[in-house]
């Protein structure tokens, strides 16, 4: 028994020699960690949308699709009286400079008259940039506007809506 195991030793001791070397794994460098610290971003509503004063003058049926862009100009007053320029809302981002900020608004507004409770709503049809960028002082103020339709059915009176803006980094 004792030649057996004998054998049986140096049957695996040969074979463990034989065995070819095993070449070292080459490394593939070092990683970086990395981590970017931003300072906490605060949104302040410096103003309010307003289309101004709209006057229905058209004869016979008519939609007119009033546009206010980003600089307050206002477009579209085929049927009716508008004002010259109109204001946009305004937004003051604030935080890291050199941030991309994403701006989030819903797509539409229900504006609802605040004179005659019957009348429809008007949908406002929001236009705000999707991001700003923060300037070498960590702010970005930025516009809001939009478009809603005015027609010869709808009733006189005061309108208004809410909406919320939020901003977070990208």
């Amino acid at each position: 028994m004792k030649k057996l195991l004998i054998s049986a030793g140096a049957i695996a001791a040969l074979a463990l020699s034989s065995a070819p070397a095993q070449a070292a794994t080459p490394t593939n460098g070092q990683a970086t960690a990395t981590a970017r610290i931003y300072t906490p971003l605060t949104l302040v509503m410096d103003r309010s949308l307003d289309f101004g004063t709209i006057v229905k003058s058209g004869t016979g049926a008519y939609t007119d699709t009033i546009v206010m862009d980003l600089a307050g100009g206002i477009s579209g007053c085929a049927n009716v009286v508008c004002a010259a320029s109109g204001q946009t809302a305004q937004y003051t981002a604030t935080g890291t400079q050199g941030a991309t900020v994403a701006v989030t608004v819903s797509p539409t507004i229900a504006m609802s008259n605040l004179t005659t409770t019957t009348a429809p709503d008007l949908t406002l049809t929001v236009n705000a940039p999707a991001s700003v960028t923060l300037d070498a002082t960590g702010n970005n103020t930025f516009d809001l506007a939009g478009s809603i339709q005015v027609s010869d059915t709808t009733a006189e009176g005061l309108y208004e809506g809410t909406f919320d803006v939020s901003a977070d980094y990208q």
